[in-house]
């Protein structure tokens, strides 16, 4: 069962975005950013519903467990029983959360911020995981994800002590 404040909205079992491949266990939570300002959290998530309708030799295949939008909303996208195609190369150990950014260069909100402080918190104290299982798109694959926090080292340790304020918080209650 996920918290009152986690909106879900699975998207349908396909092959390019929600294969249902069991995801056996966790070894990290990773962040990522949407690399698509100003939108929200769930035209992220219907861009990753609309890869079911593709054909041809040109397929993508991508989707994310979570995604947190610049308000401060927060969408399931797939079970966290199942794999999502957003850590290659640790689909198969990971889950993924992509947040919502107002501008190009990928800082987060503070209501983004704050929400996903809340979910880690929480995704840490269900699976046994603590802030140091908590990293970038980047650590996993080398990309520029999230850019404003690859990009600003000081800012990615800001935010991972929020996160790790979060988990305290998650695991008191």
């Amino acid at each position: 069962a996920v918290p009152e404040y986690v909106n879900v909205n699975l998207l349908t079992p396909n092959e390019y975005s929600r294969p249902q491949i069991p995801l056996e266990k966790v070894n990290g939570i990773v962040v990522h950013y949407v690399a698509n300002p100003c939108s929200t959290a769930l035209e992220n998530r219907n861009y990753f519903e609309g890869l079911k309708d593709q054909s041809g030799s040109k397929t993508v295949s991508a989707s994310s467990h979570y995604i947190i939008g610049a308000d401060g909303t927060i969408l399931q996208c797939i079970p966290l029983d199942e794999v999502a195609y957003g850590n290659y190369p640790r689909n198969e150990d990971t889950v993924s959360i992509e947040c919502c950014h107002p501008d190009a260069d990928g800082r987060f909100t503070d209501a983004t911020i704050k929400s996903l402080a809340r979910l880690t918190g929480w995704l840490c104290k269900e699976l046994s995981l603590n802030e140091k299982h908590i990293i970038r798109h980047h650590d996993v694959s080398g990309k520029n994800c999230p850019k404003y926090y690859v990009e600003h080292e000081d800012a990615w340790r800001a935010l991972k002590k929020k996160l790790a304020a979060g988990i305290k918080e998650a695991k008191a209650e």
